[in-house]
């Protein structure tokens, strides 16, 4: 049974294009138009070809394309029309091709078809893939057409399926103008060969060979996505899987067990009785302590801890011991900084601002070393808060215990010098010594004063009593005598070391320089007071609220979590690749 020429397929004009610029009439549709179009002008490049007679063995019957197309849609359809062989005649006269139709078009006329630049970068890089060498795009889109090679034409998928020879045979498929299969395919509409008639065959395809057929287009699709889908597998298996196989090992068989003791303490400040109100306010908050407890986790977090640590208990031998894995193991050489970064990762220490609480977390190979590890951490912050107050402290009682002692010495002076001058006037108290002067003083003139009375009294009598008037006399001079002693004895002229007056002044000013001293002790021992509750109020104290206890079961590596974060960080790479590659493709590809 002989097969039927697979119809050719009719391709829609692009948009813009005339049929003289794009090739796409041929003889066979407008055979009257071409004979009588008169001949056009050649470029200047290519010279105008000598016009072609019809070869005298050109078919007589020349099918029409209409009739053509609807028989294909039919037999496609699965009807079997009745077989026409009516044909219109051939055109006589020149026949011009459309070859010879697309060198005639000069480069003037594509520039005003308006194409766009991708076009013609298009055009170009068709041109070079096709072996012609244009002198510009406009010069490529003009060498393409009249090699017959549509520059704007988009690959279809099915394009790229490359027919074998017996399936060519089958199907009634062949290139035009090519003799094999590498060749580059006619992508316009072409003349009708001369010598060949191209009527579509009469005859069907069984559905054997349209079932066929059907089911080697459906293998090889399924085998295109097989192979896609194992290429992506193999990439998933080298770039995803196996890495995660490799994580997933070394977390659950080499990686070696790791316990961490938990530990919290907060710091605290003593608050007094005197607190102002301000104070009191935010005594109980954590504002109160932020600065120390951030400065205690700082000095935790430093490598003064990390060498003291390891002085007071070997932090480096620990970790460079042979049950420590490879990844993991410190070696036994290794600098401070290397074992800083270490520390690092094995103490974590973090400060909740809002509660107030240091939390700490030691990692150590075995359980007891890591409770170990923990309480020498927790004694140095002790240490460190403790340290932090104490200047504070001192600086506040320092001014205040200086002022006390002084004011506290020269009382004591202003004492000494009022017992002194009380021992040289023989007194204990110069003030109640001179008010008993002063009262006999008084005493005396009273008694003078009655006496000198009596006496006039006496002197009044025309023969008055000489001897009362003489004793009378007598006892107002011993009463001026001892009024004149008392006065002596009260004020006492001179310099000499017995002046009463002065002795009396030098007493009243030491004691009046005691009851300052006094008074001045009072204040400063008021204000040493003052200081020492402010000292008290400015202690720290560091509160353990959960102790470090040494943990009965292994805290990291935590297998199964790990694990899954490898695969999720490996896909996520092989994503991003991906998405990456597929994007730089198709900006070089376009």
């Amino acid at each position: 049974m002989t097969t039927k020429p697979k119809a050719k397929k009719f391709r829609i004009r692009r948009p813009g294009l005339t049929p003289e610029a794009s090739g796409s009439s041929t003889a066979p549709q407008q055979p009257q138009a071409a004979a009588q179009q008169a001949p056009r002008p050649a470029p200047k490049a290519v010279p105008k070809p000598a016009p072609r007679k019809p070869a005298p063995n050109a078919a007589d019957m020349i099918p029409d394309p209409e009739e053509a197309a609807r028989r294909l849609i039919m037999e496609q359809a699965g009807h079997t029309p009745a077989p026409q062989h009516a044909a219109k005649p051939a055109p006589s006269g020149n026949v011009q091709s459309a070859r010879e139709g697309n060198t005639a078009t000069s480069i003037d006329e594509i520039r005003k078809e308006g194409l766009t630049g991708r076009q013609l970068r298009m055009a170009r890089r068709v041109a070079q893939k096709n072996g012609l060498a244009p002198t510009s795009d406009f010069d490529a889109v003009r060498l393409l057409r009249e090699k017959g090679i549509d520059p704007f034409q988009r690959s279809n998928m099915m394009d790229l399926v490359v027919q074998q020879p017996d399936q060519q045979a089958a199907t009634g498929t062949a290139v035009a103008n090519a003799p094999n299969a590498d060749q580059a395919k006619v992508q316009l509409p072409q003349t009708i060969p001369v010598g060949k008639a191209q009527l579509p065959s009469t005859e069907l395809a069984p559905a054997e060979e349209r079932a066929k057929e059907i089911r080697r287009i459906q293998k090889d699709i399924a085998n295109r996505r097989r192979k896609k889908l194992f290429l992506l597998a193999t990439r998933l298996t080298a770039f995803v899987f196996l890495p995660t196989f490799i994580a997933a090992w070394y977390f659950f068989v080499i990686a070696t067990p790791m316990y961490a003791t938990k530990s919290e303490f907060l710091i605290q400040q003593a608050e007094s009785q005197a607190a102002g109100a301000a104070s009191g306010l935010f005594g109980g908050s954590p504002m109160a302590t932020a600065q120390d407890s951030i400065a205690v986790q700082g000095y935790l977090q430093s490598r003064e801890a990390m060498l003291r640590l390891e002085e007071d208990v070997g932090f480096k031998s620990h970790f460079s011991g042979d049950d420590i894995d490879t990844l993991k193991r410190l070696d036994e050489n290794s600098t401070d900084e290397e074992a800083y970064k270490l520390y690092q990762q094995k103490v974590k220490i973090g400060y909740d601002p809002t509660e107030g609480i240091v939390r700490m977390e030691v990692i150590a190979a075995d359980p007891q070393t890591s409770a170990e590890f923990a309480r020498a951490l927790v004694g140095y912050a002790e240490e460190r808060v403790d340290n932090i107050s104490l200047r504070v402290r001192e600086d506040a009682m320092r001014g205040a215990r200086g002022s006390f002692e002084e004011a506290e010495l020269k009382r004591v002076e202003a004492l000494t010098r009022v017992t002194q001058l009380q021992e040289e006037l023989g007194v204990l108290d110069p003030a109640a010594a001179n008010a008993l002067l002063q009262q006999e003083m008084s005493s005396l003139q009273t008694l003078l004063l009655e006496k000198e009375l009596q006496l006039a009294s006496l002197l009044d009598n025309r023969r008055p009593n000489q001897a009362r008037v003489d004793g009378t006399r007598a006892e107002i001079r011993r009463l001026e005598e001892k009024i004149v002693e008392v006065q002596t004895q009260m004020t006492s002229s001179g310099s000499d070391a017995n002046n009463q007056a002065r002795k009396n002044a030098e007493l009243r000013a030491a004691e009046e320089d005691y009851q300052t001293r006094t008074v001045l002790l009072q204040q400063s021992l008021q204000a040493m007071e003052a200081a020492r509750v402010e000292a008290e109020r400015q202690v720290r104290y560091l509160s353990l609220s959960v102790a470090p206890v040494p943990p009965d079961e292994a805290t990291y590596p935590r297998k199964f979590e790990n694990t899954m974060l490898a695969f999720l960080i490996f896909a996520g790479i092989y994503l991003l690749v991906s998405l990456t590659a597929s994007i730089l493709r198709e900006q070089v590809s376009s």
